[in-house]
């Protein structure tokens, strides 16, 4: 049986210590340019201290136009080089594999943030999304790839490509939404044409031993779990990707999509032969049962979100005690700021329900 503490190598760069990666979270607490904080610094390598063998940063928009939410991350300038510098360099002090999610918010992109108006694959009416041209979605990739190698440059060993949460490349995913005309609309194919192109162009630009992997949603925003599970099939089949993480929301939860009723979501992935590519899972893992059980039902690696901003250390202790849960919610403004959040990540966690006590 696969412990938490196993290593586990992948096809591209260095083996990891355990089988606990921290998720990309959302915590507003870089500079408006985009550029690193030492708060963000502080949250992220405090969780490579506590034990998790993958550190990822919050969602990193790879185009001004792309920014999602205040205080995030950018790694869409040469600007942005040095502070990611320092953020790589301090991940690895601790022995943690260091990763950038790259992201666009596309038509999630609030246009007071951005100054102008968001954009994605077709005209939205609900948030003024303007429909990207061809030439711009072939730009857009260019600089998805652009992207990753200034995170290589800044030292970082992986990037992730986030295709979940109906952000650019999911909302391309989307049958619904998506109603192009062009090559990057009509089929599954077309609709993940921009994600593979993302994935190839990354792997040609950067070194043999960099660490590229994928994120998707295979269900909520309108999606269609089929749509998802033939865009995993479809990483699979290029070998490009050395692991993909699936947010299940829950990964003990039955599919709602109808025509995987009964099932359970998480098996209609594991099910899937999927060579040497990794599998990693994320939702609702609050305890090292709950984590383990995980790795039973046939993935390789979890995703900590929620228990790795209660506790940095969640990954260490997991490891540690199989009897590790995560403290209870809520949780005091106190206990987080000693967690390593700021002040603004501690405000952004009170719009959570229940999840900040008053």
């Amino acid at each position: 049986m696969t412990e938490l503490s196993t290593p586990i190598s992948f096809v591209h760069g260095t083996s990891i210590d355990n089988r606990i990666t921290l998720a990309p979270l959302t915590n507003e607490q870089s500079h408006a340019d985009g550029t690193l904080s030492d708060e963000e610094y502080k949250w992220l390598t405090m969780r490579a201290a506590g034990g998790f063998a993958l550190t990822m940063t919050c969602a990193s928009h790879v185009q001004a136009v792309g920014q999602g939410f205040s205080g995030q991350l950018g790694c869409f300038s040469d600007a942005h080089i040095e502070g990611l510098t320092r953020l790589a360099s301090g991940i690895k002090a601790h022995g943690s594999m260091a990763v950038v999610q790259l992201h666009h918010a596309g038509r999630r992109s609030p246009s007071n943030l951005i100054g102008t108006a968001p954009v994605g694959p077709c005209v939205d009416a609900d948030t003024g999304t303007r429909e990207l041209s061809t030439h711009e979605v072939e730009a857009l990739t260019a600089d998805f790839i652009a992207a990753a190698v200034r995170c290589e440059k800044a030292g970082f060993d992986g990037v992730q490509i986030h295709g979940a949460h109906d952000y650019i490349i999911c909302e391309f995913l989307n049958r619904t939404y998506n109603q192009r005309t062009d090559k990057y609309g009509g089929s599954i194919e077309n609709r993940a044409l921009l994600l593979l192109d993302v994935l190839r162009g990354i792997r040609a630009a950067t070194r043999s031993d960099f660490n590229v992997s994928v994120r998707l949603s295979p269900e909520r925003f309108g999606l269609d779990t089929a749509d998802i599970i033939a865009t995993y099939k479809l990483i699979l089949e290029t070998g490009l990707a050395d692991f993909v993480d699936i947010s299940l929301w829950d990964c003990f939860k039955e599919a709602s999509d109808e025509q995987f009723a009964g099932r359970q979501l998480i098996d209609l992935f594991t099910e899937i032969p999927r060579g040497e590519t990794r599998l990693c899972v994320a939702g609702k893992i609050y305890s090292a049962a709950d984590a383990k059980r995980c790795l039973d039902l046939g993935a390789d690696l979890v995703a900590i979100g929620r228990a790795a901003i209660t506790n940095h250390d969640f990954a260490r202790s997991a490891c540690k005690d199989s009897d590790f849960v995560m403290r209870e919610l809520p949780v005091t403004r106190e206990i987080l700021q000693s967690e390593g959040l700021s002040q603004s990540f501690v405000e952004y966690m009170s719009k959570w329900n229940g999840f900040v006590a008053d």
